[in-house]
């Protein structure tokens, strides 16, 4: 158990008025786990039935409003979104400051709407567990891209018995004992290098890491599945990720079709904003992602479609559909401010583009290219090799021109410097 002196602190995130007996409860468990606490109070209305450190009037203070204005007219959409803006300044400010540790919070659809927004505001590595009602369902509006732990409540939260009482001092034993991990998010020497992959680009991508991680920089590989592609952009935005390999842009194509790996409006616009050295590959940006054969649109039923498994459903995007990504990628990439190289493997961009297989297209994908290179910036520069995405070769050369662009980057800044 840790001293009082060096105690961890967790932030407990709680409606005080309808939540003020399980707090306190929650505060006593993680007292009992060695740590200390910081109740902070996000209600409105009611009267609060447990003392909070961080009062309500603080918090709405912090979200722009005075909590008398609130209560002129204490609706759940004015309050909300005051709530969680307050709340998120004041955890971020106390993390930003190393005073707190970790953040756990209980609730229902309203709480754990507020709450994870606040914890989706914090960096990857940072603590953050939900006791939620709504934790044994599609949880993707409330994680997100980031690390929250959710647990499900499986008791309404309201009030003691036997069953909250066990999973709330789990709650408790979960968030303390991550906070006292001694293993922290570390940023090495050298720059980290992201990659993206699917399955069927894995091949390349592993020959490639093998490359990378052989020259002595780590990597960090990302499922570019929509969420993988957004996470990975966060954490460049987190300074955690200093260079990219995207072996795998799929998800900027499944989101101008809205398919099932959409990656967002700024995927492939994060890392030339910040100017981060990248290598660009197409693997397979010709696919397009579906859920079982009933959930494709009627426009694409037509199609080739192979059965990537029994819940996914793989299609093939024709030539016209190819020379529109073509122009939407190089749209994107206007946004780049340095050296970048895009690499183009001409005989297929992923396991099921290859000579005698269904997907094999090679017109569609020179459209591709077509409109790609017409509307690349110029300080991108397009090479093309007569090679297949996962050939070792090609892979071999992706990674080499990337440690390359990283080189020239820190010879030019120690020149600068000197």
């Amino acid at each position: 158990m840790a001293s009082p002196m060096n105690a961890k602190t967790i932030v407990i995130l709680a409606t005080l008025d309808t939540k003020g007996r399980e707090a306190e409860y929650l505060r006593e468990q993680i007292q009992k786990c060695g740590c200390q606490s910081l109740l902070l109070d996000t209600g409105v209305i009611g009267i609060p039935a447990a003392r909070a450190d961080i009062s309500r009037a603080e918090v709405a203070e912090a979200g722009g409003i005075p909590l008398a204005g609130i209560l002129e007219h204490p609706t759940r959409d004015v309050a909300a979104p005051v709530m969680a803006a307050g709340a998120t300044r004041i955890v971020s400010r106390l993390v930003s400051e190393g005073k707190v540790h970790g953040v756990v919070s209980m609730g229902g659809t309203q709480g754990t709407t507020l709450s994870t927004k606040v914890m989706r505001s914090l960096p990857y590595g940072f603590p953050k567990v939900m006791v939620s009602t709504m934790a044994s369902g599609n949880v993707a509006p409330w994680v997100d891209i980031k690390d929250i732990t959710m647990m499900f409540s499986v008791t309404d939260i309201l009030g003691l018995n036997p069953v909250s009482r066990k999973i709330l001092a789990n709650a408790a034993g979960a968030v303390c004992g991550m906070a006292q991990v001694e293993v922290q998010l570390e940023r090495g020497g050298k720059p980290l290098i992201a990659a993206t992959t699917v399955g069927i680009t894995t091949r390349g991508v592993m020959k490639a890491v093998e490359v990378l991680e052989a020259a002595g920089y780590e990597t960090i590989v990302f499922h570019a599945v929509g969420s993988g592609g957004r996470a990975m952009e966060e954490m460049m935005k987190e300074g955690i990720i200093g260079a990219v390999l995207d072996y795998s842009t799929i998800e900027v194509s499944n989101e101008m079709f809205r398919a099932l790996l959409a990656g967002g409006p700024e995927r492939l616009t994060t890392a030339g904003k910040l100017n981060i050295p990248q290598v660009l590959c197409p693997g397979a940006i010709e696919v397009m992602v579906f859920n079982e054969p009933e959930t494709i649109p009627e426009r694409f039923r037509a199609r080739t479609m192979i059965r990537h498994s029994p819940q996914i459903t793989d299609v093939r995007l024709n030539r016209e559909e190819m020379a529109e990504v073509g122009r939407e990628v190089a749209r994107r990439l206007r946004y780049t401010a340095g050296d970048a190289v895009f690499l183009i493997p001409a005989t297929g961009y992923d396991s099921y583009d290859v000579a005698g297989q269904d997907f094999y297209d090679p017109e569609a994908d020179d459209a591709f290219v077509r409109e790609l290179k017409a509307g690349l910036p110029p300080n991108i520069r397009l090479v093309e090799r007569g090679t297949h995405i996962e050939d070792p070769v090609f892979a071999e050369e992706a990674a080499r021109l990337l440690i390359s662009l990283i080189e020239a980057r820190h010879e030019k800044e120690a020149r600068t410097s000197g």
